[in-house]
């Protein structure tokens, strides 16, 4: 019981000084871009692939859900809610964990093992800020554009299972897709997934450069990294849900 409450206490003094230094000069700018190509660019193959095989198969399996009640039209707007609302923040931001998560953990925790960090302090430069502070930045910023594009290229996927069977133009398609969505799920897409992408970038550097006991610390971190990460997305997305549920009535 001592060592989780000690736990607990040195995750919130990790946030509260990264807080601190992350609106402190100086700013790392070269080292926040380097994480946006690392997370968002080398990232895009896979959301692309993920994003649009998603669109595809959801709308595949709901169609004969829908046809037994005569109700195939609704699939452009039952598309736009289950992707928009749902499945494109969660899905992005479970790819990020796994991805970008564990190579966080492991990078860090590396680092961390070899004493690189200790020589960086050593060297005066804050290795808090340029390996901490960037990396929560652009996990942060990163993961609701990359849900974004997601969002669209699901859209895209599925457009291409309706208009293989019912011919629906692509006007008509996302006319009806986007009557059920406003700015409101916009918003929340945005603000979901800049929480899941700070509770990406936290968990993977606070386990990574918390590492100890060598190379088994490396594994442990990248693996504990992906798994806490994981499981705070799904408690987030419940407790959103609900609140956006409740806000909405």
């Amino acid at each position: 019981m001592k060592a989780f409450f000690l736990r607990i206490d040195t995750i919130y003094r990790f946030t509260l000084r990264f807080f601190r230094e992350a609106f402190v000069p100086p700013y790392e700018y070269k080292a926040v871009w380097n994480q946006f190509f690392e997370v968002g660019i080398r990232s895009l193959s896979i959301i692309t692939l993920t994003g649009f095989i998603t669109g595809l198969v959801f709308t595949k399996q709901s169609r004969s859900s829908l046809a037994e009640f005569g109700a195939t039209s609704w699939l452009p707007s039952l598309m736009a809610i289950a992707i928009i609302r749902a499945l494109a923040p969660l899905v992005t931001a479970l790819i990020i964990a796994g991805k970008v998560g564990s190579n966080i953990g492991a990078e860090l925790g590396s680092m961390k093992v070899t004493e690189q960090i200790e020589a960086m302090e050593v060297s005066s430069t804050n290795p808090f800020k340029f390996l901490v502070v960037s990396r929560i930045l652009a996990t942060t910023c990163i993961v609701p554009v990359l849900a974004i594009y997601m969002g669209f290229v699901g859209m895209l996927g599925a457009f291409l299972n309706v208009y293989r069977n019912e011919q629906t133009s692509f006007t008509s398609f996302f006319q009806a897709a986007f009557v059920r969505i406003n700015f409101i799920d916009i918003y929340v897409l945005v603000a979901k997934s800049a929480i899941y992408g700070f509770t990406i970038g936290l968990t993977g550097c606070f386990n990574g450069y918390n590492a100890d006991q060598g190379t088994v610390g490396v594994g442990r971190a990248a693996n504990t990294s992906v798994v806490v990460s994981m499981f705070l997305i799904f408690v987030e997305e419940m407790i959103i849900v609900t609140l956006v549920n409740n806000y909405l009535k």
